[in-house]
Parts: C-alpha cells; structure tokens; sequence
C-alpha cells in the first residue's frame, strides 16, 4: 500500500510538470483521481506525541471532579501534581486577586508551612480528622468537526476532519483530612507572624495577595488513573486549475485519508491530594493574625492609613456581584463599560485583525493553548514580559511570539504602560478561558464570521430588551435551523434559555445566577469584532 501511495505522488509531479509546459491552443480537461485509503496509525514501537502534548490531563481531572461533586463549593482543584506533596494541613496557600473582577482568584502553593512563618520555638500541631469521602469515575468527551476550502494561487484545497477525544479518570476511594478549627483558635491566640520571613515580605509587597491555610484536603487511597484518547481523522482534496487565453482548462483530483489514535495513561500514587479549600489571614501591621472563618470574610495585610486602620484585602469574586441581578438584562449592564475595551479590537488593521482571530480560533480548540494564551496576557497586562523559554512545547511558544508581533508587543520593557488592543485582547481570551468545556466546544461550531456577525447583533439587543426581531437582515443566518440549533447550545452551556416565537427570539437566564450569561457577551462581541 506504501508503493501505491508513492507511485500516485509520482504521476501527480508528472502530470503538474506536463500541464505547466503545455501551450496546446486546443481546449483540453484532463481529471486524475488518486485514493489513499489506508488509514495511518503509529507505529506502537514509537511514543504517540500525545505523551508530551497532554501536561493538563492531571488538572482537567481534578477540575471535572469539581464540576461533578461540589460545583459551587469552597474546594480548590489541584492543578499540578508537583504540589501535591506540598499541600499538608496548614501549609501556606497565597491567594492572589485577578484582574477583571469576573475572574476566580488564583491560588499558588507555597514551599512553607504556618508553624514555619511564627515566631517562637513552639510549633502548633492541631488535631487532623481522617473520614472516608466518596468513590469517583468519570468520563468526558466530544466529538469536533471541522471543513475548509482554500484558494492559493491556482490551488483549491479542501480539508474535512473530524476528532473525538475523551478523558477517563478513576480516582477510585477518595478520603477527606479536616484541621480541627476549633483547636487551632484555641492555639492561634497571642501568635505572631514574622514579618521579617521573606515569603511574607514578598507577599506584602503586591498588596494583592492575602495568606490562606489549607484546613481540609481530599486524597486519593490507593493507586489510580487517567487516561485520554484522541482520534483524529482527516480527508484533504487538492484541485489544480489552470486557465489559459485559449479556454484550456485542466483539474486535478487527489483525494486522501488519514487516521491517527492516541492514548496517554497517567498513574497517580495513592495518597495523591486532587483538591483543597483554605481558612485566610488577616494579618495585622505587629504580625498578629485571625483566622477569617466565613466565606464572605476576606483575608490580607494591615496597612497605615491617615484614615485609620485599613486591611488591603482579595477582592470578592464576580460571581458575588451578580446575586440581586435575576433578569438577563439585569446582568448584562456591565457590557455597557465592558464593551468600551472590548470593541477596540475592531480598530485594528484589517490584517492584524484577521491573524489574531485565526490565533484565538486556533486556541479555542485547545484548552492548553488557550491557558497558556491567558497566563501570557496576564502577565502583559500586569507589566511582565512572559519568558518564552518556559514553555514546554515549540508550538506555544510560536503562538506567543505570534500573539507580540501582531499587538506590537515584542522588545517592550517590563512595566510600559498597556495598551488598548492588550486589554481587550486579554478580555476577550479570559472569558473564553473562564468558560466551561461544553461551553468553549458549542463556541466552535458558532465561529464563522457571518454566525458572530449576527450574534452580536442578538446580544446587542439582549441586553436591554428581552427578545430579537429576525425580520433584520442582520440576524438572518439564525433563521437557519442548524445554525439556530448550534446557537441555542451555546447559550444553554452559559445558563441562557433561547427560544423562537414567530419572528422573534427571545432569552430568559436561568437559575442559579451566574457570570456565565456576561461571560458569552464579552467572547461574541470580541470575536465579532476581530471577524469584520
């Protein structure tokens, strides 16, 4: 089948080169056919690079075990298994405040324990509750689709593909290890900090982070699993023209398959710790501390003010901003500010414009590009260059150099002030970072520029109303059925309800209330803006 596949490239290079000679006046259509229908698959004496393009199966399982067991819960995903070993009863987490206001804080594990940062000889050791918690599997996948002709020269390529991924994690019998709260105020009182530790120093110093201690902690009991499988399948056909004065034209057909499987087996230890919740410090300015035992109530550091006594603290989340805001129009208010930085993305060259759409589309069929684009905006917008040679893989580091040289950022020094399109750049990539997986997939299909084009027009009057004429030929692609169909996944994965009624859709958020209905606007309308 190798000789067959060889022999067909062969006779396509013979018939180019006749055809590029010939100068023939008599009106000739030649048309060559060649398959390849043997589907490729590795070789299994070779590693799948599937190995070295999954660093975020750990964090996706322990995410998705989240999702399924406390969505809305005070537990904390571990996202590295490197932190595991860390992440003992009463080990320093710092919680550092993002920047939109919709964004969950991030949590960073430290190196040091409490007992490590008091003064004193005495280390406190608070009584440690061990409960059996549950038993976990769980299963995710989808199944994307994908087509696209081009034209390059006198080249007309058609690609189609399709692939399906899915994630397996059995974590098996998990077990709960609780501080007893109750002990450790007893021996919290009269403890001092020392603010002379350099972890303090450092943290005091961003005057937006705030320390939290790990008081409970699920672990795994015995050894268990993750495993990904991907398959990928692809058809591609090349058509060549060639038009002379003469009328002379020619086709080529070459018609090809491909298949390619992949599966990456990850075996945790047992006594692994796949989640996390914390109790914040509110430290004061002589590095006395209390232990901030409500949800609501917010760690930081004492500061002098002329005004008194202030604490710089961590901000609430976006998702306690929203909790009197029932309506969907009601939610949706802050587009109005909103929009300001976001639609600055149209004001970009039509070519700028056109190369970071097809950069953000690319990321948003990849979870770990799309991380990676998100972390690396951050640090922009908080005046930090990223270094590239942190990242482990070649095509993301590609992605980043390219994400500079299109908003102009490469050779700027640390600290410079930011600049319009970064912001709305950063936006835009954020509240696609903060979507969730069935979200970011229904997105996918909805992705065409005469699809955004018309949602944005449908959000546009969402926020102030409750439904949307489609007698505008602006939203004349949601007549579609199909299209209809992909639109109203995409905005049930964001908590909206969307319905036709005659010549009008209309929208109704559901229960409970979320950032997942002001979230979708901010991607539409960012994405409709690059695609004008």
């Amino acid at each position: 089948m190798a000789g067959g596949r060889r022999g067909s490239s062969v006779l396509f290079r013979r018939c180019v080169r006749r055809l590029s000679h010939c100068t023939s006046c008599r009106p000739l259509t030649f048309s060559a056919v060649f398959h390849s229908g043997c589907p490729w698959r590795p070789s299994p004496r070779h590693p799948t690079p599937a190995l070295s393009q999954n660093p975020e199966m750990f964090a996706k399982a322990t995410s998705n075990l989240l999702q399924q067991i406390d969505p809305d819960g005070l537990l904390i995903p571990v996202s590295r298994l490197n932190d595991s070993d860390k992440l003992v009863p009463l080990s320093l987490v710092v919680k550092r405040k993002r920047f939109w206001f919709w964004q969950q804080p991030k949590h960073l594990v430290s190196d040091f324990t409490l007992n490590d940062v008091l003064t004193g000889d005495d280390p406190m050791q608070p009584d440690v509750a061990e409960t059996d918690f549950l038993k976990y599997k769980g299963t995710f996948g989808d199944i994307k689709r994908g087509k696209m002709d081009a034209e390059v020269g006198q080249l007309t390529v058609n690609v189609e593909g399709k692939g399906s991924s899915k994630l397996q994690s059995s974590f098996g019998a998990l077990k709960k290890q609780e501080v007893d709260v109750q002990r450790l105020l007893q021996e919290s009182r009269g403890r001092v900090l020392d603010l002379e530790h350099c972890l303090i120093q450092q943290t005091r110093e961003k005057q937006n982070e705030a320390f939290g201690l790990v008081k409970e902690r699920i672990l795994t009991m015995e050894p268990c699993f993750i495993s990904e499988q991907v398959q990928e399948q692809g058809e591609c056909g090349a058509v060549l023209a060639f038009r002379k004065p003469k009328k002379i034209q020619v086709s080529l057909n070459n018609d090809g398959n491909m298949q390619m499987d992949s599966e990456v087996l990850l075996e945790i230890p047992a006594h692994t710790v796949v989640a996390y919740s914390i109790i914040e410090l509110e430290v004061k300015a002589n590095g006395e501390y209390e232990l901030c035992l409500l949800p609501d109530v917010l760690g930081g550091f004492e500061v002098d003010s002329h005004k008194g006594t202030q604490f710089v603290l961590c901000e609430a989340t976006g998702k306690d901003l929203q909790t009197e805001k029932t309506t969907l129009s009601e939610q949706l208010k802050e587009m109005g500010e909103l929009k300001v930085h976001i639609e600055e993305l149209a004001d970009l060259p039509p070519q700028t414009r056109s190369r970071l759409f097809q950069l953000i589309k690319e990321a948003m069929q990849d979870r770990a590009k799309l991380a990676v684009l998100n972390d690396v905006l951050d640090q922009l917008c908080q005046g930090r260059m990223p270094d590239l040679g942190q990242l482990e893989l070649s095509s993301q580091r590609h992605m980043v150099q390219t994400l500079l040289d299109l908003l102009q950022l490469d050779g700027q020094e640390a600290g410079q002030k930011r600049t319009s399109p970064l912001i709305a750049s950063y936006m835009l990539v954020n509240a696609m970072e903060e979507m969730n997986e069935d979200g970011l997939t229904a997105l996918g299909y909805c992705s065409s520029a005469p699809v955004l084009q018309a949602l944005q027009q449908l959000v546009q009057t969402l926020e102030t109303a409750s439904e949307c004429s489609l007698q505008s030929s602006s939203v004349s692609p949601l007549l579609e059925e199909e299209i209809f169909q992909r639109v109203e996944r995409l905005f049930s994965c964001c908590k909206v309800t969307l319905w036709r009624k005659s010549s009008a859709v209309l929208a109704e958020a559901r229960s409970p209330v979320s950032l997942a209905p002001l979230l979708l606007c901010i991607t539409i309308h960012g994405l409709a803006s690059l695609s004008k």
